[in-house]
């Protein structure tokens, strides 16, 4: 063979060998990525045991969504199935005397909120809330069944209301020429139709669902708090509080940080020194990190985020402060 022939087959060999690396390098991350990383931080040794179960970031239904290769993370989610998944692992678990809710979440879906609840009520063991810098809305809702509430003196809490939001694009659509054609068989079958305008009719039949979902709201809290729901009714106007105005209010137990709630979990518990802990979280795994920092921030993804959470403009517990 010539010198030519010889470059071509090393070039060819060399180009091969790259693709069967990468392609091993897939796989590996793509098992590794699958594993089940909601196991513990800190699991350390046999004996009594306080668990710890995150509901961080806005509330939503259902389970993360499956990890692909290059996929994102689902950091900032607190999605109702896999907090559910936590509280039953933690109530099966023998060893584990008291569970902790640490609640660190502005709320978000009526329906999730109502499922975390469901689980909690359902619980054999103790729960507590600690609560972190905010557990608002929805975050104050899941916290109301437990047994005692905890919060920092700065924790955002209470905006105990519902909230349904509605986009209107009709002038967006009428400056670009996008023209809408909706066939329905009753007048309010497309109420919330962003291309067209909010009629009264709309807005009372909203306000009715509103209403009614508020009312719910307050049953929640005056069971959890063991007040009459006419003194949850004159603060639950929406108003986000301090974890000091909500401990003045009779919505917060005591006031202090996760290190303090530990320690009267422990107390709870029976469990003499400093507790063993078992903390049911979601870590970011190699290849979930690597496609958040590569995934550029645009106008256009921003809006399809905001859609995402807003699918068809579904009731939320939810504090839409800055």
């Amino acid at each position: 063979m010539n010198k030519k022939s010889w470059i071509l087959i090393i070039s060819g060999l060399t180009v091969s060998l790259l693709l069967i690396c990468g392609g091993l390098f897939v796989v590996t991350m793509w098992i590794i990525s699958n594993t089940d990383s909601t196991e513990t931080a800190w699991n350390f040794g046999d004996g009594d045991a306080v668990a710890i179960v995150h509901v961080e970031g806005v509330i939503m239904p259902g389970d993360a969504p499956p990890v692909t290769p290059f996929g994102g993370s689902s950091s900032g989610t607190a999605y109702s199935q896999r907090v559910v998944k936590h509280l039953k692992k933690a109530n099966a678990d023998s060893n584990v005397k008291v569970v902790i809710l640490y609640v660190d979440s502005p709320g978000g879906s009526v329906f999730a909120s109502e499922e975390i609840y469901q689980q909690i009520k359902k619980m054999t063991k103790p729960v507590i809330t600690a609560m972190g810098s905010m557990a608002a809305s929805g975050g104050y809702y899941v916290s109301a069944p437990t047994q005692e509430i905890w919060a920092t003196s700065s924790s955002l809490t209470c905006s105990i209301g519902v909230i349904s939001q509605f986009l209107n694009l009709e002038g967006f659509a009428k400056q670009y020429g996008i023209t809408e054609i909706t066939i329905k068989s009753g007048k309010l079958k497309d109420t919330g139709n962003p291309f067209r305008e909010f009629s009264a009719e709309d807005r009372q039949l909203w306000q009715s669902i509103i209403d009614e979902t508020y009312d719910e709201f307050v049953r929640i809290v005056a069971e959890g708090r063991k007040m009459k729901e006419d003194e949850v009714r004159k603060i639950a106007d929406g108003r986000v509080c301090t974890g000091k105005q909500a401990k003045a209010m009779g919505l917060v137990d005591q006031i202090g940080y996760l290190p303090q709630v530990i320690d009267r979990a422990a107390e709870l518990g029976n469990i003499d020194g400093t507790p063993r802990l078992v903390e049911y979280t979601d870590e970011q795994t190699f290849l979930q990190a690597l496609g958040l920092s590569t995934e550029p921030t645009t106008p256009m993804s921003q809006l399809k985020e905001f859609v995402r959470f807003h699918p068809g403009s579904p009731l939320m517990y939810l504090y839409v402060g800055p």
